[in-house]
Order: C-alpha cells, then structure tokens, then sequence
C-alpha cells in the first residue's frame, strides 16, 4: 500500500481552466489554484493552465481589472496569453473545468462527446449555477469570490 502511494503522489494531475476568451475568469481561476496549491506546499502535483472556447482574445494578457483583483487579493499572477484549447490539449487533460453552461457547448463544437473529466467550477463550491461573467457584469469581486470557492471546494476533493 506505501509503494502505491508513493507512486500515485508521483503522478501530477493535469487541471485547466476554461472560460470564453481566456481574460478574465479561466486564468483568475487558474492562479488562484496555483496560489491555494502552492501554500500547501503541493505545486508539484499538479499542473494547472487555463484556456478558452473561443479565440477572440487570443493572444492577449489577463484583462486589466481582473489583473487587479488579483493583486488586490494579494494572487501571484505570471505572464498569461490567451489562447483556444485544442482537441490534442483536451485529450492531455485529466480535468477540465468550465466556468458556465455556454462554455460546455462550445466545448463540445471544439472535442466532441464530452466525457467525465469535465466539471462545472461551482459545482465544486456545492451550486449549480455559472461563475459570474465580470466581461458583462463588472463585478470582479464577485468574480473572484466565486473562483475562490471553486478552488477551494476542488482542492479539498483533490487532496482526498
């Protein structure tokens, strides 16, 4: 039993984070979970990235104020250019987290049958309802209250 657990800590677990144009909440997502991972001193289990279903945004950084959210709350935040997920990306994954009901859709356009590797973020904070979209509502507290509670929901399922 000692030998498998050695072995299933050996194996890092490959998480990203989806939104529609990878600017605002996948990648606030995605740095959060690297902050919340790394204060438990568990970066090198896991591999966390963010992506979008579109590419409208392709190629740009974190959107400015979702950037100051971050620094707000006090999240390390590296260098983010935005970009599309690919089928060969998907396939790569173990888990895939969507922040809303249309990013399921669009995700399915993109791979395909989706399988059992694809969640809803709050789902992970115990509601079925979508993360709030900060591109349309402004509010980017709420934003990053829903994130956080995602993250914090899914890393205790994962350290389990």
């Amino acid at each position: 039993m000692a030998i498998f657990t050695q072995i299933e800590h050996m194996y890092m677990k490959k998480i990203m984070f989806l939104c529609h144009g990878n600017i605002c909440r996948s990648p606030m997502a995605e740095y959060v979970m690297k902050d919340l991972v790394a204060r438990k001193g568990l970066s090198d289990r896991f591999e966390i990235t963010s992506g979008a279903v579109s590419d409208e945004e392709w190629g740009n950084p974190i959107y400015p104020p979702a950037q100051r959210k971050l620094r707000e709350k006090g999240v390390p935040f590296g260098h983010h250019s935005a970009h599309k997920i690919s089928k060969a990306e998907y396939d790569d994954k173990d888990m895939i987290i969507v922040m809303d009901r249309s990013n399921l859709r669009w995700l399915s356009r993109i791979v395909g049958d989706l399988d059992g590797k694809v969640h809803m973020m709050m789902e992970f904070a115990g509601q079925s309802r979508d993360v709030a979209d900060p591109w349309y509502t402004g509010d980017f507290e709420q934003t990053y209250r829903d994130v956080l509670a995602g993250c914090e929901g899914l890393l205790k399922i994962l350290e389990q």
